[in-house]
């Protein structure tokens, strides 16, 4: 399962390289989907996705509108679940183009709601509902709302929904390490934008 993430976390840091302004948001998804597969990864249990612009707000399992191009000062995400093996990934983060300070925030914050969440978990022994009432809390402090759509899931080796089907925000018990990805998707009050972070739960070690 560490291994799938490592290669799940470089192929997020291999893609963003990648993404330019006047990028339209479906060829940035296509070579996503080539990034993957050069690394030897295989394109897995749920879409890859670069989101630009006005579709970061949309929930995942939402399509994009068609044809939107990166700008130069812009906000963009991705979230990928590639497999490695017989082991399932999944990572996600926004990257911000230019200099908007507002987009940087917000990009900054979705990691940082993520972060303050796992902590929480890990410390108190959080439930997987707890934890993501504890998110939601994070999220408003800093203005923003958080996406209740992206619920949270199991990992493991393909596929996941033979052990467990059910949301990590619905989970009554204490979450394991390295079984369960925690997603925070962060949106603007008004819904202008938004940003994303998922990552495995794992404690502070991993992050050094």
């Amino acid at each position: 399962m560490l291994a799938a993430r490592g290669k799940t976390r470089q192929a997020i840091r291999d893609i963003a390289s990648r993404v330019q302004p006047g990028m339209v948001e479906e060829d940035a998804v296509a070579m996503a989907k080539q990034v993957l597969l050069d690394a030897g990864l295989t394109l897995s249990w749920h879409p890859t996705r670069v989101r630009f612009g006005r579709n970061t707000i949309k929930p995942m399992r939402q399509a994009s509108e068609p044809g939107v191009v990166l700008q130069q000062d812009d906000i963009f995400f991705i979230d990928i679940a590639p497999r490695h093996g017989a082991w399932e990934g999944d990572g996600g983060a926004a990257f911000v183009i230019g200099n908007h300070e507002k987009y940087a925030r917000c990009a900054r914050d979705a990691e940082a709601v993520f972060h303050a969440a796992r902590r929480a978990w890990s410390e108190q022994g959080l439930s997987g509902e707890a934890l993501y009432a504890f998110a939601d809390s994070e999220a408003r402090k800093r203005g923003w709302e958080l996406n209740f759509d992206l619920p949270g899931h199991r990992v493991s080796d393909f596929p996941h929904a033979a052990i467990h089907t059910g949301s990590l925000a619905e989970f009554d018990g204490v979450p394991s390490a390295m079984r369960w990805i925690l997603e925070i998707h962060l949106r603007h009050p008004e819904g202008r934008y938004g940003a994303f972070f998922e990552d495995m739960l794992l404690d502070d070690s991993y992050y050094v």
